[in-house]
């Protein structure tokens, strides 16, 4: 028996609530407006198609936190890490590759880089970067990590990675570790391809999972590998793999915080599944907030898939309502974030100044 009707528009939007999507242009598509009028996708995220300057950019995220219908703000996400994954360039403060900042091995200038960034965010309008990456960087031919990575020491990624995360917290916006259980090993980029890693358990405690066994209780949300971990499962990448989110992250590693996909839209997920399949197993694996980047229909037919999944499984409703709950709980945390500096402040802040003064020394 089907649920009632308003049965299933609690559940439209409960499915709405873990969708995190993207779009093309400089403003806001009118079925997005909907969504955020009528408190049905948990958030945004921007790239540089989206960004024509800073003022651009602000006026787009200020409109998208004045429609939202909800007291819950949406997430306002980017990935801005520093070096080459940088939507926003200067005015903003110029990172280099977090390779280069942890050599420094200046863990105070790792996190004043995180804070003055994390101000310069939070007046544009964001309130969540999808950074730092925890990778450990042990490949010299991974096409997608390399210098992304604070480095192929894990202690050291702990140290330089939670400075940069708390460095964020302190400027306004809340942080995202990537890519669990780790793809600093891999040769395949999984934007365009499925990455493998043939490691044994024994490896990845000693390796890749030492960084987000670090995070529990330091960041507030980490984001999932498109990657398949033979010593975890070697059936599905991480995001799909209860084996890898529910027992490991959740029951043994204990981390307890909201968990986003990679985007849906990647090739390691894409070639083999829908957006909607894939979707659907990865709230089943233990996700809570799912990413579809640039797709606004394939995010439209992700929630409808959602909802149908939910109304006839009453398992996959228990966990959706889960991650629902998880993925609020992230965006009552970027409620408290307290009021931005004024953008001319924060792009001009003292510390901004000094810190990008300190790494010309080192360029």
């Amino acid at each position: 028996m089907l649920p009632s009707p308003n049965k299933m528009g609690e559940l439209e939007t409960t499915a709405g609530h873990v969708i995190v999507c993207g779009f093309d242009g400089t403003t806001l598509p009118p079925r997005i407006e909907r969504w955020l009028e009528r408190d049905s996708v948990a958030g945004l995220i921007l790239f540089k198609r989206n960004i024509e300057s800073i003022e651009q950019a602000k006026s787009l995220l200020d409109r998208c936190a004045a429609i939202a219908g909800s007291s819950l703000p949406p997430l306002l996400s980017v990935d801005q890490e520093g070096g080459r994954v940088a939507r926003l360039r200067e005015p903003v403060l110029p990172l280099p590759p977090m390779r280069s900042l942890a050599k420094l091995d200046d863990v105070a200038l790792t996190m004043e880089a995180g804070e003055a960034l994390g101000r310069q965010l939070r007046a544009i309008g964001f309130n969540l970067d999808f950074a730092p990456v925890l990778d450990v960087d042990t490949n010299p031919q991974n096409p997608v990590i390399g210098d992304r990575s604070f480095g192929a020491d894990p202690e050291e990624v702990v140290r330089h990675a939670l400075a940069f995360a708390e460095g964020l917290h302190r400027g306004g916006v809340l942080s995202c570790g990537k890519h669990f259980p780790g793809h600093g090993d891999t040769d395949l980029d999984s934007h365009l391809a499925l990455p493998r890693l043939r490691h044994a358990r024994e490896r990845l405690d000693a390796v890749e999972l030492l960084p987000f066994r670090a995070a529990v209780g330091a960041l507030p949300s980490l984001m999932t590998a498109h990657v398949v971990f033979e010593g975890l499962d070697p059936d599905v990448p991480a995001t799909m793999s209860e084996r890898a989110i529910q027992d490991l992250l959740r029951n043994e590693i204990g981390y307890q915080g909201a968990v986003f996909s990679d985007d849906l839209e990647m090739k390691a997920v894409s070639d083999r599944y829908s957006i909607e399949e894939a979707g659907v197993r990865a709230i089943a694996a233990g996700c809570d907030l799912l990413l579809v980047c640039s797709d606004v229909d394939a995010a439209e037919r992700l929630r409808e898939r959602l909802v149908r999944e939910a109304a006839s499984s009453e398992t996959f409703r228990r966990r959706l309502l889960e991650a629902r709950g998880r993925a609020d709980s992230l965006r009552e945390r970027a409620a408290q974030l307290g009021a931005p500096a004024t953008l001319e402040n924060a792009l001009h802040h003292p510390q901004a100044r000094a810190v990008e003064a300190r790494l010309a020394q080192f360029a």
